[in-house]
């Protein structure tokens, strides 16, 4: 038996079988009341957004693309809206930590007309590169040329500092030089 809505209630209400059977069912709808409420205020955050990131996407003029991952998908919104007001490197490396696997160092050379974005808190290639490409690509200066750069385990990483059975668990696309075979 239920106790939310009957502890509201005179205790004399407990002894009538219908009435407890009522309050049960008023129970449940009601927590699908509160579920929906819930879910629908997350909605209003593209970090918790799941069915609503459609319409985010949709308010800041991003084309959808509902086959990538929702993490894909928010990474971009949160770019989007990071991305407006004066360029600096902290605004560029403020969109490329939103991406999946962000982490990242962004390194200035003025007088190369250059910057790098430099993925230093994971290994290998972050899967929504182009994501981040095409939104690095939209806030950048035109005369400014950016460089990615990608962190791989090496040698040292690994020799005598990991076992046979972690080096064999790890993706080949981890290590330097290293692709996935079949590609």
């Amino acid at each position: 038996m239920s106790k939310k809505l009957m502890s509201y209630l005179p205790d004399y209400y407990q002894e009538i079988e219908e009435f407890v059977q009522i309050m049960d069912t008023e129970d449940i709808e009601l927590d699908k009341v509160n579920a929906a409420i819930v879910d629908t205020f997350r909605q209003f955050h593209p970090e918790t957004a799941t069915w609503g990131i459609a319409y985010w996407e949709r308010d800041l003029k991003i084309t959808p693309l509902p086959s990538k991952p929702i993490e894909q998908r928010r990474s971009v919104v949160i770019s989007k809206m990071r991305g407006s007001g004066k360029v600096s490197a902290s605004m560029i490396k403020n969109v490329a930590d939103s991406y999946d696997r962000g982490k990242v160092d962004v390194i200035v050379y003025p007088a190369e007309y250059r910057f790098d974005i430099k993925f230093i808190g994971t290994l290998g290639v972050p899967p929504n590169l182009q994501d981040l490409k095409d939104a690095i690509e939209e806030i950048k200066p035109a005369h400014l040329e950016v460089r990615y750069k990608f962190r791989y385990l090496v040698i040292r990483e690994i020799h005598h500092v990991m076992t046979i059975n972690a080096i064999n668990s790890t993706p080949l696309n981890n290590f330097a030089g290293g692709v996935p075979i079949g590609q």
